[in-house]
């Protein structure tokens, strides 16, 4: 973004997002093993940002109690150098692949970042064949396909790849120049949001509209091959200028002919943008279902790893896998650009053969702080120690009144909780009462997800809850649906899908049954569908725990499941960062580990 400001200076503010190198982030693999991983912006505080991710890389490295001189590689998921001859063409591409593609300029980061790093252990993996690492060494599958789709690598929009005895063979690649992952973001810029950033809202944004209404628009303009792949007029029009095409210019200009006028950021969200949304998303459907439909039978290979950004829609791939087209289809957490990190570091450590490839556990590879990290952070409070009895519960039934060490703040009031089960005792009745409360446990999430370590929770079937937690808590567009996380115990009782089905990663979406739809009103959206979380007692055990103890107060091991943070913040990391946010919103209660924080006024 900076290298785009500096030479076109005039832009508006959401076009110098329509760049790479956003979304930076390190993972650490030690003899094979996936041990630590988080995206810069949890340490730096700045959402999306692309710096070079030192403070990750220190990060995950103090998690596993190892020193620079301890890294045997440092793997970058790009490298332009195969392609560094197209930068030659003219002054601006060479003066970019210079001071920000290169090897050379990577290089120079790692060592200001690692000073003691040998310059050989530096090194750099295609960037889509890194995605494929992420996605097929975390799968658990010794054979299946492999599709990366995003915007662009170093030059491709979507590759597949045959993947068996831990190697991996692209069999199609699809150039930038037809990009699904470009195409959908320029709509969604069209449409008046955030290119590399809101294309979730699209998703969330269609089941509003009506697909029927621009299909003819789209299906000319995203034109599927009878090869499997698919070309997309729009993006190759003829006779931009450089500017031009830095801002996809008549793409956008394309647009406004043929479907609506560019609607202003912040202005009203009407019909019209819900149809062009619908279309879009239809659109997106039918060209992943073609691919993988068409590898996979060519292939002979039913179960199907997704990685790239366009792998977290997860509309699309809840399409995908009730198409039939394949059997199993696994979506590695981390889909987007920080999950390449991983492939990277999983490639290189699969060049010596030291990588057991098994199913990822629910990706709680971030840091976790102490609880005397977490005394430190509330000590900042003034706290007025206040001695006095409170009734609590123990295990599955309420004990008799106990102590309780309780301390009241100058605004919060603080609830020392004996065990695990009383703190989900707890936060069970608070959410049972129709408090929203926020859950800080363990390790932080790797990936965009909150999955229940850093999470905010409030119960689903009141209807005024998806409104409360939008407008007083999240501070975000009153469109977007919720997730619900229920165990695995139940997940068939409440959503269409066989019993045990495992999506422990809020990547596809499921149908609510019918019967149930009214009873869920905060997490159904407006098409009936949902982005299930399954928790297991296996790999998560501690949420696991509270939603069975939210069963045994509501019926329904069920919960409304939305990331701790609001609307432009990265998730919340220390416990500093969860108490400035619990503040700072309508949250009521947040749970630090068996700490229970109250604000007065509640």
């Amino acid at each position: 973004m900076e290298f785009k400001r500096r030479h076109w200076p005039g832009l508006q503010e959401r076009e110098y997002r329509i760049s790479q190198g956003h979304d930076s982030a390190a993972a650490l693999v030690v003899d094979g093993e996936f041990v630590a991983g988080v995206a810069e912006e949890r340490i730096a505080r700045r959402k999306h940002t692309g710096d070079f991710p030192a403070g990750a890389i220190r990060t995950c490295l103090e998690h596993a109690g190892l020193q620079a001189q301890d890294i045997d590689a440092v793997v970058h998921s790009f490298d332009h150098q195969p392609y560094r001859a197209m930068y030659e063409l003219d002054p601006i591409s060479h003066e970019l692949y210079e001071g920000v593609l290169s090897r050379e300029a990577f290089a120079a980061r790692v060592r200001t970042a690692l000073p003691k790093l040998p310059a050989e252990r530096v090194g750099h993996v295609d960037h889509h064949l890194a995605h494929a690492a992420s996605a097929y060494y975390t799968s658990g599958w010794e054979e299946c396909m492999v599709a990366v789709i995003d915007g662009m690598g170093e030059a491709h929009g979507a590759t597949v790849y045959r993947a068996a005895e831990g190697q991996l063979e692209p069999v199609h690649r699809i150039s930038a120049a037809d990009s699904i992952g470009i195409f959908y973001s320029v709509v969604t810029l069209h449409l008046g949001f955030d290119f590399n950033s809101d294309e979730y809202k699209i998703m969330g944004l269609a089941p509003y509209g009506d697909p029927e209404r621009h299909r003819a628009f789209f299906e000319e303009a995203v034109r599927l091959r009878p090869d499997g792949g698919w070309d997309i007029a729009p993006l190759k029009l003829k006779g931009a200028t450089r500017e031009q095409r830095e801002r996809h210019a008549l793409t956008r200009e394309l647009l406004g002919e043929r479907l609506i006028a560019p609607r202003e950021p912040d202005s009203a969200i009407e019909d019209a943008h819900h149809d062009v949304a619908a279309g879009l998303q239809a659109c997106l459907d039918r060209a992943i279902v073609h691919t993988c439909g068409h590898f996979a039978e060519q292939l002979g290979l039913r179960r199907l790893a997704l990685a790239g950004g366009v792998a977290l829609n997860t509309t699309a791939n809840g399409r995908l896998l009730a198409s039939g087209v394949v059997d199993e289809i696994y979506v590695q957490p981390a889909a987007a650009d920080d999950g390449s990190a991983l492939g990277a570091a999983l490639h290189r450590a699969a060049q010596s053969d030291r990588v057991p490839n098994r199913r990822s556990p629910t990706p709680f590879y971030g840091p976790a702080y102490s609880q005397e990290r977490i005394e430190q952070a509330l000590s900042a409070y003034e706290p007025q120690p206040a001695n006095r009895l409170q009734p609590v519960g123990t295990g599955n039934q309420a004990g008799p009144p106990g102590p309780v060490d309780a301390q009241e703040h100058a605004d919060i009031e603080i609830v020392r909780l004996p065990s695990l089960a009383d703190a989900c005792e707890a936060a069970a009745k608070l959410i049972a009462e129709g408090r929203v409360i926020a859950w800080y446990r363990g390790r932080m999430e790797w990936g965009p997800r909150a999955l229940g370590h850093r999470s905010i929770l409030a119960d689903p079937s009141r209807s005024e809850m998806r409104d409360r937690v939008n407008a007083l808590v999240k501070m975000r567009e009153a469109f977007r649906p919720f997730a619900p996380a229920v165990t695995l115990e139940q997940v068939d009782r409440w959503f269409q899908t066989p019993p045990g089905t495992e999506l422990p990663y809020m990547t596809v979406n499921l149908d609510v049954r019918p019967e149930h739809r009214v009873q869920l009103p905060a997490i159904t959206h407006v098409d009936g569908s949902a982005r299930v979380q399954t928790v297991s007692g296996v790999d998560n055990a501690e949420f696991h725990e509270l939603l069975r103890a939210v069963g045994r107060r509501t019926g329904r091991e069920l919960v409304l499941n939305t990331s701790f943070n609001v609307k432009g913040q990265a998730i919340v990391n220390t416990p500093e960062e969860a108490l400035e946010t619990f503040l700072g919103t309508g949250i009521e209660a947040l749970l630090l580990e068996n700490t229970m924080v109250k604000k007065r006024q509640v």
